[in-house]
């Protein structure tokens, strides 16, 4: 696996939230011979024990079982370890979301999204925006509990994660409930200092599909949150909502992106298993013919 990546032309990559336990022993004779630095990991890396498929999300710091609020808590120290070992700098993570038993507006949304896909954009759109500000509101009063279990959980990790010498990388999610809502990032991070381990991890496809629901606008959340970013997810979004995508081939604004981007960040180009070698090699190339433009 690590070798393949190697031959494809990157020497710096990420490890997956889909690293079975049996990989592991060949990632750590890669990094051995020099093959690859590992730069991030994602959470949960390795996988749990008999978990064999990407699992990013099987416990989630929300959740209202405290048991798997303590399985969550688990096994992000065991990524951390693992992040620690293979020196890498950020252990990427999800912050789980809000439930609901009946009626969770984010299907209601996306039911209305299907039949009107510019919805979101629209500002005319009256009846959209009326239900998205009363699903918003939906969201808010049933968020308290879990959001503060997410930010309780965060704040346990920092004392292990500076001691590993691991940085969490908050990332910001493609669902309406998904936590941290858009909004509350900045606000979030500015309790820690700046030389806390932790800070945010932007996905480029996400925040566009957040963008087409009418959420966020895609270069103010970017300048909002530019002192506290870690890295990038890159991939593109097709004209159907379809994310990691071949860089280039798709609906966002890469030149724009590109200005926020900085020499200390990291940045991982993340692609669907279904491309080819050829849109991969394509996506580094667009990247890389973007990385001389001065940050703004």
């Amino acid at each position: 696996m690590v070798r393949e990546m190697a031959d494809l032309g990157f020497r710096e990559v990420e490890l997956s939230h889909g690293i079975r336990i049996s990989l592991v022993p060949g990632i750590l004779r890669a990094l051995d011979e020099g093959l690859v630095r590992i730069t991030s990991t994602h959470n949960f890396c390795p996988l749990p024990t008999g978990v064999t498929g990407a699992a990013p999300n099987l416990y989630e710091p929300s959740a209202s079982r405290p048991q798997e609020f303590e399985q969550w808590m688990r096994h992000t120290r065991r990524s951390i370890d693992f992040a620690a070992q293979v020196q890498a700098q950020v252990l990427v993570c999800h912050l789980g979301r809000v439930e609901f038993f009946w009626f969770n507006p984010a299907r209601t949304l996306a039911r209305y999204l299907r039949s009107r896909p510019e919805a979101g954009r629209d500002p005319d759109d009256r009846r959209y925006q009326a239900l998205l500000e009363k699903s918003l509101a939906r969201l808010r009063r049933r968020m308290p509990p879990y959001w503060a279990r997410v930010q309780a959980g965060v704040r346990q990790l920092l004392g292990y994660a500076r001691e590993k010498g691991v940085k969490l990388g908050l990332e910001n999610r493609e669902a309406f409930d998904e936590l941290p809502l858009d909004a509350d990032f900045g606000g979030f991070l500015a309790e820690f200092p700046p030389a806390e381990p932790v800070g945010y991890w932007h996905d480029t496809g996400h925040a566009h599909l957040k963008e087409n629901m009418g959420l966020l606008d895609h270069r103010n959340h970017l300048r909002a949150l530019a002192s506290r970013t870690l890295g990038f997810h890159l991939h593109d979004v097709g004209e159907h909502g379809r994310d990691h995508q071949t860089i280039g081939g798709g609906q966002i604004d890469f030149a724009m992106l590109s200005r926020f981007w900085l020499p200390e960040h990291l940045l991982t180009i993340e692609l669907s298993p279904r491309l080819r070698p050829a849109d991969v090699q394509a996506s580094k190339v667009r990247i890389e013919s973007l990385l001389p433009q001065t940050p703004q």
